[in-house]
């Protein structure tokens, strides 16, 4: 079972690990949010956009996750790439979801997919530090 750690005991390298991750992060998101649009604007509907928009995005993280945010480079690269895609492919069914939703409300495609990745990196970072690189 997950446990929500409790911040006042949470130490210095718990908190630089949360930047790190933040950082990947908001690179990864970069990167999303240009292959998404660079994709819609090419024509592709937003659904399929968005899951190339992940797989691009994914690599990115994975790899800077990896060696930068949780220093797991020294263990099995197939079981813990895995464990990140399953964390990853949750997630993204979470953002999809959400995706659709903000559409259908009437919001801006490129609008829609910033929000929605920015809703699921909470649940992205739990399942990644407790999970994929543990």
């Amino acid at each position: 079972m997950l446990r929500v750690p409790d911040p006042r005991k949470v130490s210095r390298s718990d908190w630089l690990q949360l930047v790190r991750f933040l950082v990947v992060g908001f690179s990864g998101y970069v990167v999303n949010l240009l292959v998404f649009w660079v994709a819609t604007v090419g024509g592709l509907h937003y659904i399929p956009a968005a899951i190339v928009a992940f797989i691009v995005a994914w690599t990115n993280n994975f790899i800077l996750n990896r060696y930068w945010t949780f220093r797991r480079g020294n263990t099995a690269v197939v079981g813990q790439g895995l464990r990140y895609l399953l964390v990853s492919v949750v997630t993204l069914g979470a953002n999809l979801l959400i995706l659709h939703v903000l559409v259908d409300a009437g919001l801006g495609e490129i609008y829609a997919q910033a929000i929605a990745i920015v809703l699921v990196t909470p649940l992205n970072y739990l399942f990644s530090r407790r999970w994929s690189f543990r």
